[in-house]
């Protein structure tokens, strides 16, 4: 299955293991860079090009945001004064930043605005407060949120995006305050597998993009059609078919922007997970084997390393599969919890879980964490956010974030008569 297959070899993690201990990030450099240009292949047909914004929440490490910058000109959706920060530092600015938040302070929108990012407006009252605070820039876009949608991100009860009459009247009062350049936005899904939930987003993007173009006036310059795009945590599951997806987005750009002779439209989308996720990995060490009311495996990893199937459940939503080096032919007979050693019974990775015998020492993998993985983690009970390292394309690796002291632990805090005053 595609999620089952590992790039390096047991005797390789070993070794890096003596250099870096685990836990620790692994990314794949090879893999990042194909499923990046995969992407931007399958919508190649996009009259005046076609750009993805990686979603820097996703994974916000800047080797990460320099190699897909360098490799397929990706661009960076930011949501955070630090991710501006971040982009910045690799030369991903002006038009190559979508700058997305919600409930978004002042001095972000001013950190936008002098970069020159897109401005992609979450809610109509912040036309004013951009106004007051930035200044009005010659190219905005809005959120939309059609009231329906998967997961978190859309539907009547997210936080997120405008009403379609919002919409509207957004645009109208943007092009009052003499704004030149407009595009859409809209992001309605996580982790959806399914082609035809991309083509009923796009049809009604792209049918809402004529509307109000034709009613107001106004000329876009681009649709985002959000990020979304799933990934096959489970063996069971395929991977997102790319050319699916790209072929109903393809027939409603057809339906309602070249039929309404809208063609100086571009297409955007704002992937992370599907570009990163497949091709990272947690490497952790079995510490304790322990037999209580069932079997439990403990690992050095920990909730705080990766957070997902804490939150939505180790065999639901947040699966990752779980390779344990040197036994992956050996039968999967034994059902146990894999778990950390945070004080809450819900740091566990995997609960009566189906993994062959295993034994101290021995070193699990846990797949697909390459996306809202290391970027989730915190601190809870003093633990200790882990190293990254990428597997460069040569097959030679390189830390592109060390582990956590406990010197970084303390650095913010103010003990009375320490080193660590603040």
């Amino acid at each position: 299955m595609p999620n089952q297959t590992l790039p390096f070899t047991k005797s390789q993690i070993e070794k890096l293991a003596e250099q870096f201990p685990t836990p620790f990030y692994l990314y794949d450099e090879a893999g990042i860079i194909e499923s990046a240009k995969n992407l931007t292949a399958a919508f190649s047909w996009a009259p005046l090009g076609f750009r993805n914004y990686f979603a820097v929440k996703a994974n916000p490490n800047p080797r990460i945001l320099e190699i897909l910058a360098d490799e397929t000109g990706a661009g960076a959706d930011c949501s955070s004064l630090p991710e501006l920060l971040l982009s910045k530092e690799v030369g991903i600015v002006g038009q190559g930043v979508m700058f997305t938040s919600n409930n978004t302070p002042a001095n972000e929108f001013a950190k936008a605005r002098e970069m020159n990012a897109i401005i992609n407006l979450d809610d109509i009252t912040h036309i004013e407060f951009l106004e007051r605070h930035a200044g009005m820039p010659d190219t905005l876009s809005f959120r939309y949120n059609p009231g329906t949608g998967n997961r978190i991100t859309g539907g009547s009860d997210a936080k997120f995006g405008l009403t379609m009459d919002q919409m509207v009247e957004a645009y109208r009062i943007a092009k009052q305050k003499d704004v030149k350049n407009f595009g859409l936005h809209t992001m309605v899904a996580s982790n959806e597998l399914n082609p035809q939930h991309f083509a009923k987003v796009a049809d009604e993007t792209f049918r809402m993009a004529a509307q109000i173009s034709k009613e107001l006036g106004i000329q876009f310059k681009f649709v985002n059609l959000g990020g979304g795009i799933g990934i096959p945590y489970k063996p069971s599951q395929q991977p997102a078919d790319l050319d699916a997806i790209s072929a109903g987005v393809k027939e409603a750009y057809t339906k309602h922007i070249e039929s309404n002779g809208l063609n100086s439209l571009r297409v955007y989308m704002e992937c992370g997970r599907l570009i990163t996720g497949p091709h990272g990995y947690l490497i952790t060490t079995v510490r304790h084997m322990m037999q209580k009311h069932k079997s439990f495996v403990g690992v050095d990893a920990n909730m705080s390393n990766l957070m997902r199937p804490g939150m939505y459940g180790p065999e639901g939503y947040g699966y990752h599969h779980i390779t344990v080096l040197g036994k992956e032919t050996t039968p999967r007979d034994n059902a146990c919890d894999v778990t950390g050693s945070l004080c809450e019974n819900s740091d566990k990775f995997a609960v009566q879980r189906q993994l062959p015998k295993i034994e101290t020492g021995d070193i699990l993998v846990m797949h697909d964490a390459g996306a809202h993985g290391h970027s989730m983690g915190y601190q809870y009970n003093g633990k200790l956010r882990s190293a990254e390292i990428l597997m460069r394309k040569d097959g030679t690796f390189e830390l592109i974030r060390r582990a956590e002291t406990p010197d970084d632990y303390f650095v913010t805090l103010n003990f009375p008569g320490s080193r660590f005053r603040v």
